[in-house]
């Protein structure tokens, strides 16, 4: 089957993505076409909505269905008129809590995003820049200030992962790559200078041999660096140095972005900053 979810908000539709996207996770059967209408901030862009929404179900195997976060009544009821399922976020779930909490909501459009507290807005935005500037390797002088160091083997998922520690929770993650660079004679991996003061720090990432030749292949096609053998190679002494220096680590191999940040914060104790 295949059926279109429209994401529809008078913000930025974050929220619904998010919430949308956990419930249809669970459909593995059905292909859904993902579409996000930001900004729906009035009668006529609804009215427009709504159109294009209807226009979809002609094509579908089944109406489109609509997961919504905007928080005018009226304009929430003009997308209700579409031809389509509703998920009305808001309404499904805010009038029951202001119901137990006994206290009305400020219904104030993207809340949940915006720049509401300005201290933790310039939390996350100092972590990003962090990771940016401390990313691969390049330079290490300011390790002191990182919250954690991934270190790994190229390609293993050590820059994203930093972005989204950084953007998701004001984590500042500093990243190292282990090289050929590292070997104490040529054959085994060895503590990089740059990384044994801050041995209480590192976290490691590894990933299976196959998947990783596969990721390098898309980068540099047919190269040392992609085959196989060289892949296995890194993989395993990576997993040696974790092993005898101590460093706890994850398989990056079949995890999200998501899931392998959710799991470093967990097996650190970092705290995240931003909530």
């Amino acid at each position: 089957m295949r059926r279109t979810a429209f994401f529809i908000s008078d913000g930025t539709g974050i929220t619904a993505e998010t919430l949308g996207n956990s419930l249809l996770a669970q459909f593995d059967n059905i292909e859904f076409d993902q579409i996000t209408l930001p900004y729906i901030d009035t009668a006529e862009k609804a009215f427009n909505a709504v159109k294009q929404i209807n226009k979809t179900a002609h094509y579908d195997d089944g109406r489109p269905i609509i997961f919504d976060t905007i928080v005018n009544t009226e304009i929430r009821a003009i997308i209700s008129e579409a031809d389509a399922f509703m998920v009305d976020i808001f309404g499904t779930f805010l009038s029951p809590l202001e119901e137990e909490l006994n206290s009305r909501s400020s219904y104030t459009v993207g809340k949940s995003h915006g720049i509401h507290e300005e201290r933790k807005y310039k939390q996350r935005i100092d972590a990003v820049n962090f990771a940016l500037d401390n990313d691969d390797g390049i330079r290490t002088r300011h390790y002191d200030q990182a919250d954690v160091i991934l270190v790994g083997v190229s390609r293993c998922g050590k820059t994203p992962t930093c972005l989204y520690l950084a953007l998701q929770f004001g984590i500042r993650a500093a990243n190292y790559p282990l090289t050929e660079e590292d070997m104490d004679d040529g054959m085994h991996l060895k503590m990089p200078n740059a990384l044994k003061k801050h041995r209480h720090k590192l976290f490691g990432l590894t990933i299976e041999p196959p998947q990783l030749a596969a990721i390098r292949h898309e980068r540099r096609p047919d190269s040392k660096y992609a085959a196989f053998e060289q892949c296995e190679f890194e993989v395993r002494e990576a997993s040696a140095l974790f092993a005898r220096e101590r460093i706890p680590f994850i398989d990056t191999t079949s995890l999200s972005i998501e899931e392998i940040s959710t799991r470093i914060l967990a097996q650190t104790g970092l705290e995240r900053r931003m909530k």
